[in-house]
C-alpha cells in the first residue's frame, strides 16, 4: 500500500503537524475538539470538523509531555510530564486553570474518573488523587515498583499496575481491599466494561488476566513481543491485543477465552502499536510500526476482516475515535495528526 493512501470505510478529512512525537491526544466529551501534546511539551487542541488550530501553548511542561486525560463531561482537561507538574486547563480559555506541583520525578500516568469529580495520577511509586478544582485527597503508599498503568473500574474504583502486583484502591479513602499477584513486570491494562476482568500485558510476552468475581486467573502466552496494546470492546465480549505483527483477539463469550481459540487479524506487516474499539459495535482500529491504520468488522468469536486501510508516513503512537464513532484519529512519529471520518 502506498503512502496516503486510504481505501474503505475510512474517508480522507484533515491533518496537520505538531512540533515533536506525540505523546497523547484526547476528544472532548463532544466530539468538538481533538486536543494532542508531544514530547517537546506543547499542547495543541484542534477544531474537530476542520482541523484549524484552536490554540497551542508549545512549551506547556519543562522537558516533554508524558500523559493528558479529557474531563467526560466538561471542557476540561488534564496534561502532566516531565516537569513534575499537573496542568488542568479549560479547552474555551485557552490556558491552564491550575498547576498541581508534585515534585520531582515525572508524571506519568494520568486519568479521570468515569464521573469526572476525581484526577488519578502516578510518579513513581506513588499515586495521588485530586479533586477537579486541584485539592489533593488522598495518596497511596509507595508500589513495590513504579506505576506502569492506572485504569478506573468505575467512579469508586481505581486499579494501579506495578511490578507483581494489580492493586484496587477505594477512590474515596484510598483503601485497598484486593490484591492480585503475578511474578513479572506488567506493561500494560485493560479493564472490561462491567468492571470484572482486568487485563495486562506482561513484560514476559504474555497476557494474564484475573476476575474479580472468583480472584480465579489465566495466561494467554506465545506472542512474540511484549503486549503494550490492549483494548476491550463496549460490551466486553472481546479483547484485542498486540504483541506482534497480528492482532489477537480473545472472545468471552460464552466460557471463553479458556480453551478457546483466538481470532488472528494479519495484515501488518510490522508490531502492532496501538489498538481502540469504537463507542459502540464490533469495530476495532489498530495501528503499526509499519504506519498503516486498518479498521477492522469482527464477530463474536474474535474473527474478522478489514473494512478500510490507510498508510502513514511512520509507526503510529495512537489511533483514536471521536465519541460519536463518525471518525478516527491517528498519532505518527512524524508529528503528524490525521483525521478520516468512517463511513
Amino acid at each position: 500500500m502506498t503512502e496516503g493512501k486510504v481505501t474503505g470505510v475510512l474517508q480522507s478529512d484533515w491533518s496537520a503537524a505538531i512540533q515533536d512525537y506525540p505523546m497523547a491526544s484526547c476528544w472532548t466529551h463532544d466530539g468538538g475538539a481533538l486536543v494532542v501534546c508531544d514530547s517537546a511539551g506543547g499542547v495543541y487542541a484542534f477544531d474537530s470538523q476542520q482541523g484549524e488550530l484552536l490554540w497551542s501553548e508549545q512549551s506547556a511542561h519543562e522537558g516533554g509531555a508524558l500523559a493528558m486525560s479529557m474531563h467526560p463531561r466538561e471542557t476540561l482537561f488534564a496534561t502532566a510530564g516531565q516537569d513534575g507538574k499537573i496542568l488542568i486547563w479549560d479547552l474555551s480559555e485557552a490556558r491552564p486553570r491550575c498547576c498541581i506541583e508534585i515534585g520531582s520525578g515525572w508524571v506519568e500516568n494520568l486519568l479521570w474518573s468515569p464521573d469526572g469529580a476525581q484526577l488519578a495520577s502516578s510518579h513513581g511509586r506513588e499515586i495521588q488523587i485530586f479533586a477537579a478544582d486541584g485539592t489533593e485527597q488522598w495518596r497511596s503508599d509507595e508500589h513495590l515498583s513504579t506505576v506502569s498503568a492506572l485504569g478506573w473500574l468505575n467512579s469508586k474504583e481505581l486499579v494501579s499496575t506495578c511490578y507483581g502486583r494489580v492493586t484496587i484502591f477505594d477512590s474515596g479513602t484510598g483503601g485497598s481491599d484486593q490484591r492480585f499477584e503475578w511474578k513479572g513486570s506488567l506493561v500494560s491494562l485493560a479493564l472490561s466494561p462491567d468492571g470484572d476482568v482486568i487485563a495486562c500485558g506482561s513484560q514476559d510476552n504474555s497476557v494474564h488476566f484475573w476476575r474479580r468475581s472468583t480472584g480465579e486467573d489465566s495466561m494467554m502466552s506465545g506472542y512474540p513481543g511484549k503486549p503494550t496494546a490492549l483494548a476491550f470492546d463496549s460490551t466486553g465480549t472481546l479483547l484485542a491485543t498486540g504483541g506482534g505483527d497480528a492482532v489477537t483477539v480473545w472472545s468471552f463469550e460464552g466460557n471463553g477465552p479458556e480453551g478457546t481459540y483466538p481470532g488472528s487479524l494479519e495484515l501488518h506487516e510490522r508490531a502492532v502499536s496501538a489498538l481502540s474499539f469504537a463507542p459502540d459495535g464490533l469495530t476495532l482500529a489498530s495501528g503499526g510500526r509499519d504506519g498503516l491504520v486498518f479498521v477492522w468488522s469482527l464477530q463474536s468469536d474474535g474473527q474478522g476482516r478489514p473494512e478500510g486501510a490507510a498508510m502513514l508516513e511512520s509507526v503510529l503512537a495512537e489511533v483514536c475515535w471521536r465519541p460519536d464513532g463518525k471518525a478516527l484519529a491517528a498519532l505518527d512519529g512524524e508529528g503528524i495528526v490525521t483525521v478520516w471520518t468512517v463511513s
